[in-house]
């Protein structure tokens, strides 16, 4: 088992003395090999002081003005280690201080010089703990002993020696690799690869899945020794698997496959029942992932590696291999185990008055695909069961009851264009978006709904837990986004001298939605939102307008999901449900009717401790793996437009001036029939934004104006603002770099492009009917 000195300094938190057999048991160090790696990992920190030995175990030493951090540098050869910890300063790192440490390297940095109010500190590389770069893109050239690999992304300042192997090199030569890292610059050693792939003759020749498996390092296949412990596990319930679960297989349960949900990854199902009182009983089951996959074991160490299930086009690179899906998935007519919240919910005003959690057994009845329920709401399916209609129905009744409490409280929606969300809940803006599509809008708001209840559950009991937070957007970037809201003729005003609240950004919703301007409005709004994170720290979540919330509805697919479930089970095995045994009387700890009667530590203290440390020591990772997919998935994405717009050179296309600069602005058209990216729907506008440098406007000289967000001419006083339809012509595209230069374009070739009789002087003031337009007129 591979570990990095990052996932091995993990355990260790609150100085306490970890013994090498945990450690051992920790990072699944179990040959010679891998044992032999992690004496030599001890021996070198404690030489350095980063541990200390006591009484046979290891402690960690915190030494002041050493900063954990990650490094990021330009293509100049400028490095910076970023702060995990928002709002602190970047710390300059000199080349000479970079101690052989990589773009995209986590590190242990020493400050140097403390920063000034002009300057950012400076420091140095003390320690290297986990390298970004295992795999690489590069370009093999021939030299004088050999061969060599220089990387494609310009950001890393080196060259590889490629060590011979099986494949021809002589074919690689000036072809684009897969190379992988043998070994990492070591004193006067070079760094070593070895070539996997040969990609093509180019960027362009390669296939875009392969461009960006490569460069993020995806792995498409799952390691023997998982595989063999996924092949492992029991096909078929046992007595004792029975034990203290509740038996709801006789309730009437169906699924409904989300969006992008591989058939095969059937994580929830829905009951639904009304009771005495006259609320609905919304039964929401979770298939219990944590029973089969076990802390510190083979499978366990993968989904911590891989973080979350990749959605690359059609390509899907799951968390865990088949075998696991097969047994927890909640397919038809079988049985399954299922982690059900079964809630009371008022039809009127949607309030969860009760709740209680129950590990349990259940046999889905019906399975509907996306395509059958969206033919169900809207009326036009009557092949289903007659029981799946009306609950369908039912469902979708509730959940606008839900959805206007969540909007009660304060929780708003972006209207921006819908994103490829696989997880039916706020997404990784922490924003709901305005979803048109009824199937997506239920998943959506109950899916939110248990994550919430469950927060509030563990938040109640007192359990350490892995929390979804987002913080309160900086006031003055708000009161700036407001400023260039007037500048496009929108009226928005806030106190500046008060929190920013999500009622606020409600209420800027409801008036961009009435502007002409909401496009580029709702994308400033949405760029003054904080990034949503995962935190051992519970915090708030803006978006929600929740003190509380986490994630724990897609335990296939997420590893923090799977986290909060085996949260829940300790809780479960090992919370007290009293205060003392002197006390008879007893609560129920998977109720919410305890949560006002527990006054006591529901885990014991050594319990409770061990159990947060746990979560600390795989944070950091999973923000990190978090961000490296979504980058994966904005690099397909970003290909395929680039792709898209490589045949569409020369055209002349519409659009809105999303963002200005003082070396150009940028503008996003609209690109009518992109079926790769859009699933195969001919019918669909893809959005593409590309930069109009500002050396292209050769009819004057233009000033930038950062106050109001344009470009003014010295001499003719044209403009071109924020927000400003302008007509533009698809002059290139950088393929790998997925950069689109577009020009302004000049009356006549509008009047050619759209065929229309240009009558104004200014190109930007024309408006040009769209295609989308033209689509539905045809229609």
């Amino acid at each position: 088992m591979e570990f990095s000195i990052a996932t091995l300094l993990a355990n260790f938190t609150n100085d306490k003395l970890v013994a090498r057999k945990v450690l051992e048991k920790k990072l699944g160090c179990e040959d010679e090999i891998s044992l032999q790696k992690l004496h030599i990992a001890l021996e070198v920190l404690e030489k350095i002081g980063i541990l200390v030995k006591e009484r046979g175990k290891y402690r960690r030493v915190t030494e002041e003005g050493v900063i954990e951090a990650k490094l990021r540098c330009s293509s100049k050869g400028f490095c910076f280690a970023i702060q995990d910890v928002e709002g602190s300063e970047d710390i300059y790192i000199r080349e000479s201080h970079l101690s052989n440490a990589w773009n995209g390297d986590r590190v242990l940095v020493r400050i140097l010089k403390e920063g000034s109010r002009r300057r950012s500190p400076e420091g140095e590389v003390k320690l290297i703990l986990e390298r970004s770069n295992h795999t690489l893109l590069a370009r093999i050239k021939a030299v004088e002993n050999g061969f060599r690999a220089v990387p494609l992304d310009d950001r890393l300042l080196f060259e590889l020696t490629i060590g011979a192997n099986s494949m021809n090199l002589e074919q690689a030569i000036d072809h684009l690799a897969h190379v992988e890292v043998l070994r990492y610059p070591l004193a006067q050693y070079p760094p070593l690869g070895r070539v996997v792939q040969i990609l093509g003759s180019d960027a362009e020749a390669a296939a875009d899945i392969d461009l960006v498996t490569c460069k993020h390092d995806l792995s498409r296949n799952f390691p023997e020794v998982v595989l063999d412990a996924s092949a492992k596990l029991p096909r078929r319930l046992l007595k004792a698997d029975l034990k203290d679960k509740l038996d709801l297989r006789n309730l009437f349960t169906l699924t409904v496959a989300g969006v992008h949900c591989d058939a095969k990854f059937i994580e929830n199902a829905f009951s639904l029942e009304k009771t005495a009182e006259g609320h609905w009983l919304l039964g929401f089951h979770i298939a219990d992932v944590s029973h089969y996959v076990h802390p510190d074991e083979p499978l366990d160490r993968e989904c911590a590696k891989r973080g979350r299930s990749v959605y690359l086009g059609d390509l899907l690179l799951p968390m865990l291999p088949e075998a696991v899906a097969e047994r927890c998935s909640l397919v038809p007519l079988c049985d399954r185990l299922a982690l059900s919240f079964l809630i009371a919910i008022d039809p009127q005003s949607g309030e969860a008055w009760e709740w209680q959690i129950q590990p349990s057994i259940i046999n889905v009845d019906t399975a509907l695909s996306r395509e059958e329920a969206e033919a169900i709401l809207v009326g036009q399916s009557h092949h289903q069961p007659p029981r799946a209609i009306s609950m369908l129905e039912d469902l979708e009744t509730l959940q606008k009851a839900v959805k206007q409490r969540r909007l009660n409280r304060g929780s708003f929606q972006l209207n921006l264009p819908p994103n490829q969300n696989p997880y039916a809940d706020e997404g990784i803006l922490g924003a709901v978006l305005v979803n048109d599509l009824p199937v997506q809008s239920l998943l959506t708001e109950f899916v939110l709904l248990v994550n919430e209840l469950m927060a509030k559950h563990l938040s109640a009991l007192g359990i350490p837990a892995i929390w979804r937070v987002q913080g309160t957007p900086d006031t003055e970037d708000v009161q700036e986004m407001l400023k260039l809201a007037t500048n496009l003729g929108v009226e928005l005003a806030l106190e500046s001298d008060l929190d920013i609240q999500p009622l606020d950004y409600q209420h800027l919703t409801r008036v961009l939605h009435q502007s002409s301007s909401e496009q580029v409005l709702t994308y400033l709004l949405q760029d003054t939102l904080k990034p949503s994170a995962y935190s051992t720290t519970k915090g708030y979540h803006f978006g929600l307008s929740l003190g509380e919330y986490t994630h724990c509805t897609s335990p296939l697919r997420r590893y923090p999901d799977l986290l909060i479930q085996r949260v829940y089970h300790i809780v479960l095995e090992y919370g007290r449900d009293r205060r003392n045994t002197r006390v008879k009387e007893r609560v129920n700890l998977r109720h919410s009717s305890c949560h006002n009667e527990i006054n006591w530590n529901v885990l014991p203290p050594e319990l409770q401790q061990e159990l947060q440390c746990d979560l600390n020591r795989v944070i950091i990772q999973i923000n990190d793996r978090e961000k490296q997919v979504q980058e994966a998935e904005a690099d397909l994405a970003g290909l395929q437009k680039a792709q898209l717009m490589k045949q569409r050179i020369g055209e002349v296309f519409q659009g809105v001036i999303t963002g200005v600069q003082s070396y150009g602005f940028f503008v996003e058209i609209e690109v009518p029939g992109a079926p790769i990216i859009s699933g195969g729907d001919i019918s669909a506008l893809l959005r593409v934004e590309g930069l109009v440098h500002v050396s292209s406007l050769k009819d004057d000289w233009y000033e930038y104006r950062a106050r109001q967000q344009a470009l003014f001419g010295r001499k003719n006083r044209a403009s071109y603002r924020l927000g400003d339809r302008v007509a533009v012509q698809v002059k290139s595209v950088d393929y790998y770099r997925q950069q689109i230069d577009l020009v302004t374009v000049s009356n006549d070739l509008i009047a050619q492009a759209f065929d229309i009789n240009p009558t104004h002087n200014d190109p930007s003031d024309i408006y040009l009917p769209s295609k989308l337009d033209t689509l539905h007129q045809d229609q």
